[in-house]
C-alpha cells in the first residue's frame, strides 16, 4: 500500500497530461465518414427508407458524408421540383454532405418528359454547387474545378481533404460516360486534368492516401471495345499511370450497378497483374438502402477500412 501511495501522483499526472498506467489506450481510428450511393429512387425510399438512413447515419460520430450519385430513379421524371426536394433532405444530414453526379439526374433525362440532359445539367449545378461549400446542417470547405477560369462550367468537380487523406469527386456518370455525346469531350478532358491535377497535389502534401468518387460503375471487367466500356478507357488508363506513380492506398468508390462489393479490379497494363495499392468500394443501392462506414487509420498500411452498415429499419422478412 505505501508503494502504491508512492507512485500515485506519477500516475494521476499521466492520466491527466499525458499517458501512463490508468490511460486507456487511445483508439487508431483518425475519422471515420459515410458513403451512400442510387438513393433515394422511389417514393417509399424517399418517405421511408432513406430517412431512416439518414436518422441512423446523423446518429454516428462522422467526419462527412459522400454521396456518389443517382438520387431518383431513371423514369422518374427530372423536374425542379425533384431536385429540390433532394436538395431539402440533403440539408437534414447533421455531417458535412457531398454530392457527385449520377445519370438519372441528368443523361437520362430525355426519356422522361423529354426534358433536355444539358439543361438538366446547369439545373444540377444551380441548386447543389451554390457555393463552394459542402451542403448539410455543418458545412465544411470544398475546392471545385470552377475556380479554375479554364474549367468554370465544372462544379461539380470537388476536392477536399481530411487528415492528411486527399478526397476528389468527378462528374462521371453510368452508364457509358455519355460517350458520344457533344458534351462528352469536354467534360472527359475536365475529368482527366482533374485527377492528374489530384494526384499532383497530394503528391506535393505528401498525402497518405487518395480517394476519388465517381457515379458510374466503369467497367474493369469488360473489354476495351465494349460499348459499355469505351467511354471509361482514357480515365482508367490516366487512373492506372497515377496509381503507379503514387505508390500509396488509392481507392475509387462508384456507384451504379447497386452491388456492394471491395475488391482490387485495377490490372496493369504491362504486368497484367493486380495493382495492389489500388481498391474499388462499390456502394448499396436500391432497393438496399444501407451504407458504408469507411475508417481512416494511418497505423493501417492500407490507410483505409470499410465496413457495411445494415440499416434495421431497411431491412425485409426473407
Amino acid at each position: 500500500m505505501r508503494r502504491l501511495l508512492q507512485y500515485l501522483p506519477l500516475l494521476l499526472l499521466g492520466a491527466a497530461g499525458g499517458c501512463s498506467l490508468l490511460c486507456p489506450k487511445a483508439s487508431k481510428t483518425e475519422f471515420e465518414f459515410a458513403l451512400i450511393g442510387d438513393v433515394p429512387y422511389s417514393e417509399f425510399d424517399a418517405t421511408n427508407s432513406f430517412p431512416n438512413m439518414i436518422a441512423e447515419i446523423n446518429r454516428a460520430r462522422l467526419a462527412f458524408v459522400v454521396h456518389d450519385g443517382d438520387i431518383k430513379s431513371g423514369s422518374t421524371p427530372c423536374t425542379d421540383e425533384v431536385f429540390e426536394e433532394r436538395y431539402r433532405q440533403f440539408q437534414t444530414f447533421e455531417h458535412p454532405f457531398i454530392y457527385v453526379f449520377g445519370d438519372n439526374e441528368w443523361c437520362d433525362c430525355a426519356r422522361t418528359n423529354g426534358f433536355t440532359p444539358d439543361e438538366r445539367l446547369r439545373k444540377l449545378r444551380e441548386i447543389f454547387t451554390k457555393e463552394n461549400r459542402t451542403l448539410g446542417r455543418r458545412t465544411s470547405a470544398l475546392e471545385r474545378q470552377s475556380d479554375n477560369p479554364d474549367y468554370a462550367d465544372y462544379r461539380e468537380n470537388v476536392r477536399w481533404t481530411r487528415g492528411g487523406v486527399l478526397f476528389a469527386g468527378f462528374n462521371v456518370p453510368g452508364d457509358a460516360n455519355n460517350f458520344g455525346k457533344p458534351e462528352f469531350k469536354a467534360r472527359n478532358k475536365a475529368n482527366l486534368v482533374w485527377l492528374h491535377d489530384s494526384f499532383e497535389l497530394a503528391t506535393r502534401e505528401n498525402s497518405r492516401a487518395i480517394m476519388l468518387i465517381i457515379q458510374a460503375n466503369p467497367h474493369f471487367d469488360l473489354a476495351r471495345t465494349n460499348r459499355l466500356r469505351v467511354g471509361f478507357n482514357e480515365f482508367i488508363d490516366a487512373l492506372e499511370r497515377e496509381t503507379i506513380r503514387f505508390q500509396k492506398p488509392v481507392v475509387l468508390v462508384h456507384g451504379d450497378s447497386h452491388y456492394f462489393r471491395i475488391d482490387k479490379p485495377l490490372l496493369g497494363t504491362r504486368s497484367k497483374r493486380r495493382l495492389e495499392n489500388f481498391t474499388r468500394v462499390e456502394t448499396f443501392g436500391n432497393p438496399d438502402v444501407h451504407w458504408v462506414r469507411a475508417r481512416v487509420d494511418f497505423d493501417n498500411p492500407n490507410v483505409f477500412s470499410f465496413e457495411p452498415q445494415i440499416v434495421k429499419e431497411n431491412l425485409v422478412r426473407h
